[in-house]
């Protein structure tokens, strides 16, 4: 009998598993250390913070799967949004090749793929771990430029995933307008950051950037009206739980079996789009006999819904619902959507 397919995100596992296999623990913690200095710090433009391969080993170690899991999910609502499947893929920043393998998880096959970074070391080794991916490793490009470069090749889907906040504001408008103009004329852009206040600041510029230059946002709003959240008051964001390895626990220091990446996204595009009825923007709260969702609606406003038992099976489904789930959810938007 043959052995069941592993799926990407167990293959990149296991290839990062592999990876750093034989790098001493307390090795990979001070690169690691080093790794979140830098990230918190000011970084210019000029200055990769993957220089090196212990660089590059560490943030793999430290950073690839929970970003794996955001630009999955970022993904998956863009699918969900009924965007045709990408015939080529551009990933502007893209490191180690995490949105990569996300795409190759979201969409089975393969897929003409570039992706553009300025570090060598992080192309390198994003080309070593693709090579546990049969598809990929036949299907992708690792090119070293400048993120922006204005001759980006074109594709039906473009990422940028956690780059903008280490660029100027400057350069964060010339990362998103390259994002746009490589995207083909039916091509979608998805762009993911840390699902903090400035993260979601930098979503949303880019979003505001993206529908002046004609795309239409899939997810994860409903509209593309303006943000109906007050600048200052809240900020949006989404969770994706990523399961820790015993490497990944030892690396970061940390006892639990997993861990909440807390992202902030937009994926918008050029083609038509089906985007949720609402989207539950927070964790659903439950109560006895009751669920209460915090809703952005397609009209453009933010609500708290009451989903009751006398729903029948919308309170049913409200009870499975998630935190960045479309609502209704596998009711059918003809079913109660709550008080």
């Amino acid at each position: 009998m043959n052995a069941p397919l592993q799926s990407p995100s167990d293959t990149l596992r296991s290839a990062l598993a592999a990876l750093v296999d034989g790098l001493p623990p307390t090795q990979a913690a001070k690169a690691v250390d080093r790794l979140i200095a830098n990230y918190r710090g000011t970084t210019p433009t000029d200055a990769p913070i993957l220089r090196e391969r212990a660089d590059v080993v560490a943030y793999a170690a430290y950073r690839m799967p929970a970003t794996f899991a955001a630009v999955r999910s970022s993904l998956a609502a863009l699918d969900d949004a009924g965007v045709p499947e990408p015939a080529g893929h551009l990933d502007i920043g893209g490191g180690t090749g995490a949105a990569v393998w996300a795409a190759r998880d979201v969409w089975a096959g393969e897929r003409p793929t570039t992706v553009l970074d300025w570090s060598q070391p992080a192309l390198d080794l994003g080309r070593e771990l693709a090579a546990a991916e049969p598809e990929l490793k036949r299907s992708v490009r690792w090119e070293r430029g400048r993120v922006g470069v204005a001759d980006a090749p074109a594709a039906d889907l473009v990422t940028v995933s956690y780059v903008l906040k280490e660029l100027t504001e400057a350069d964060r408008a010339t990362v998103v307008d390259a994002a746009a103009e490589a995207a083909a004329a039916t091509g979608s852009v998805v762009i993911i950051e840390p699902g903090t206040p400035d993260g979601y600041a930098r979503v949303i510029e880019a979003r505001e950037r993206l529908i002046a230059a004609g795309f239409r946002v899939a997810a994860p709003c409903p509209h593309s009206a303006a943000c109906p959240i007050v600048p200052g008051t809240d900020w949006c964001h989404f969770s994706a739980r990523v399961a820790r390895s015993s490497l990944h626990r030892q690396v970061k220091g940390g006892s639990l079996a997993y861990e909440d990446e807390k992202f902030s996204y937009v994926a918008a595009s050029r083609s038509a789009v089906d985007p949720a009825s609402a989207r539950v923007v927070r964790k659903p709260q439950l109560r006895k006999g009751q669920v209460l969702l915090d809703l952005c609606e397609a009209e453009g406003r933010l609500r708290r819904a009451t989903v009751t038992k006398r729903h029948g099976a919308a309170y049913r489904d409200a009870r499975k619902v998630d935190w960045g789930d479309g609502w209704p959810h596998g009711a059918g938007k003809s079913s109660p959507a709550g008080d």
